[in-house]
């Protein structure tokens, strides 16, 4: 005969497997992720239930270990070719495919998980658009010195590879008179510095010319035998061309662009401090090339999720490089000190299998020391007697610094976020689905990784309001390479945490919102934040679906008392609904009979002497309380 179904409160595992544990006829733990799967580092398969508990726990229940064990995984995506491209857990890419998942799971398919591909890098082609000749006379001197004024802001704090001396021999008007005498690298750098000038000045067609006028001249000097013996020069244009392709929404191009300028600094000892050869002036301008190259390195690979080219060189400097002279801009020193955080981030807590709590406290001390350690120069708005374009260029340095230790402090954190809203989702499920029968009680919070997620839910609120700021104040340039990386991985951080929420929270909701509005700003010249500010629109859609989902469920019965009592007919006094049909009709209005009912008894004064009575606002005797609420 066969064997009789086993209660549901009786159940010793999970009611239905994930796929994985289906197809290998295993035991499945029935958590978001399964925890076999986890193991195994499977990218993409996930619980067909939201958490329960395994019955073989020996501690309490819902108890968590020190250690998050991390919810994101390497993925290998699609460039424009087709190739497969590899993205590592730590790449915002693999927590959005993470937080697909995770939406498709608790509300079922959705445009947000499912209209847009899910396998491609979302890159831009290069444009191939015919446009009208154009010639180097064709702009002059005060459109040159624009876009050399607008290269300067876009690279604030992340890029000094040139002096203001030699920024000025490179652009000195005798130079474009006399373009024979002029150095073919020299040139090649001035095309490149005004091709990013270009790119992040307000569109026009004169504009747009010019930038890929000037990059496709840049680009074609820098191949044509200029890799054959590497020098400074060479090191600074290829470092500046992967700056523009940044902005071009050319990751790939950028990455690799970035390992010939390392390479070629490597070649030329560029990481080793040298002072036997070298005046103090030379060994001023190595530094900085070095520190660009080390920051752009660690910003691009922490992005992507990639190994950086400069890691296993940092220690031959040992940060000396950081104190070796005052000429060095402080905006550059802050961010290179930065840099190696970032570093220690990426091999301390993501080439693990789990993030550790104690890790990520010692790395969040670095960063409390760091920005203790930054000159007030950095930290306070220019004087009001500032001319725009350099407070504007103060401005974005300081911003990008700003959003620089945001970022490192949300990629610390996220992995406990993750841990932490897991678990406060899968208290939102009705006890039939939720937990085997277990209170919801029984799902709690591990207290460090809950402190470490509301640290990762206010880096990416302070990030985005002081975005805001700068963008209310129309400071922010027309196209923002990294900046717009740093907004979408807040962004998701806030819609990741909106989505687990019942009760409205203004101040991350409204961050949200501004994130979506500094992207579509960005999205007139950045196809890259174009797809951005698409995907969090939708995520937006989401979160209000998860919202109307979670206000019509009805609150979870408390097990130590029921209501006794109730004029409404749709409810028994057990508390459990009764059919739309008895007290609704199909739309969800009372019925008419309902509500003659009560307006019969309300207007017969039947309880106009019960002072005091009040039923709808007895209290509901809540035990819970939700975490970064």
């Amino acid at each position: 005969m066969p064997r009789a179904k086993v209660d549901p409160k009786n159940r010793q595992r999970a009611d239905k497997a994930c796929l994985a544990c289906r197809a290998a006829k295993k035991r499945c733990s029935g958590t978001f992720p399964c925890i076999k799967c986890d193991a195994v580092a499977a990218p993409r398969l996930r619980c067909a239930t939201p958490p329960l508990q395994s019955s073989n726990q020996t501690d309490h229940p819902g108890s968590l270990s020190p250690e998050a064990p991390h919810r994101t995984h390497p993925r290998m995506l699609r460039n424009l070719q087709g190739e497969r491209v590899y993205i590592g857990k730590a790449a915002s890419l693999s927590f959005l495919q993470l937080l697909r998942d995770t939406v498709t799971q608790y509300i079922g398919p959705s445009q947000f998980s499912h209209s847009l591909k899910r396998e491609d890098m979302l890159e831009a082609e290069t444009p191939q658009d015919a446009l009208p000749p154009f010639q180097e006379s064709d702009i002059d001197d005060d459109r040159r010195q624009a876009f050399l004024l607008a290269y300067k802001i876009a690279t604030s704090g992340f890029v000094d590879v040139l002096s203001d001396e030699e920024t000025e021999r490179v652009f000195e008007p005798a130079a474009f008179q006399e373009p024979a005498k002029c150095l073919n690298t020299q040139t090649a750098l001035r095309d490149i510095m005004i091709a990013i000038g270009a790119q992040c000045t307000k569109s026009d067609s004169m504009t747009t010319r010019a930038e890929r006028f000037f990059f496709s001249r840049a680009q074609t000097r820098a191949f044509t035998g200029m890799l054959e013996n590497p020098s400074l020069e060479i090191v600074r244009l290829f470092l500046l061309m992967s700056f523009y392709m940044l902005g071009a929404c050319r990751r790939n191009a950028a990455f690799m662009y970035l390992g010939v300028a390392v390479r070629a600094a490597v070649a030329l000892g560029l990481h080793i401090p040298d002072s036997s050869t070298t005046t103090a002036k030379e060994q001023s301008q190595r530094a900085c090339i070095w520190m660009s190259l080390c920051i752009l390195d660690l910003l691009i690979s922490s992005i992507l999720g990639r190994p950086p080219a400069t890691a296993c060189l940092r220690l031959e400097n040992s940060g000396s490089m950081e104190h070796g002279s005052t000429q060095i801009r402080p905006d550059l020193v802050a961010s290179y000190r930065m840099s190696r955080i970032l570093d220690e981030i990426i091999v301390r807590l993501y080439s693990e299998k789990a993030a550790s709590a104690d890790a990520a406290a010692s790395i969040l001390g670095k960063l409390t020391r760091w920005s203790d350690s930054l000159p007030p120069s950095l930290l306070a708005p220019p004087s009001t007697d500032c001319a725009r374009p350099a407070a504007q260029q103060h401005i974005i340095g300081s911003l990008h610094i700003a959003c620089l230790y945001h970022f490192a402090v949300i990629i610390v954190t996220r992995p406990f976020l993750i841990s932490v809203l897991g678990i406060r989702l899968a208290r939102f499920q009705p006890a039939s689905t939720g937990s085997l029968g277990l209170p919801t009680e029984a799902l709690q919070d591990d207290p460090a990784h809950a402190q470490l997620a509301s640290a990762c839910v206010d880096s990416a609120l302070y990030m985005i309001q002081t975005c805001m700021e700068v963008h209310e104040s129309d400071l922010l340039l027309g196209n923002m390479c990294i900046l717009k990386a740093f907004v979408f991985a807040a962004a998701l951080v806030l819609g990741f945490s909106l989505f687990a929420q019942r009760e409205v929270n203004t101040a991350v909701e409204d961050a949200f919102h501004g994130a979506i509005r500094i992207l579509h700003a960005l999205s007139q010249q950045s196809a890259q934040a174009g797809h951005y500010h698409e995907i969090l629109t939708l995520l937006k859609n989401a979160i209000a679906e998860q919202r109307q989902r979670l206000m019509h469920r009805s609150p979870q019965k408390n097990r130590y008392v029921s209501k006794l009592f109730s004029l409404k007919r749709d409810q028994d006094p057990a508390g459990e609904e009764v059919p739309a049909s008895v007290g609704e009709n199909a739309s969800g209005m009372t019925t008419p009979s309902q509500a003659n009912l009560l307006d019969s008894l309300m207007d017969g004064g039947l309880f106009c002497d019960w002072d005091g009575m009040e039923l709808p606002s007895w209290d509901s005797f809540p035990f819970t309380e939700d975490v970064l609420s």
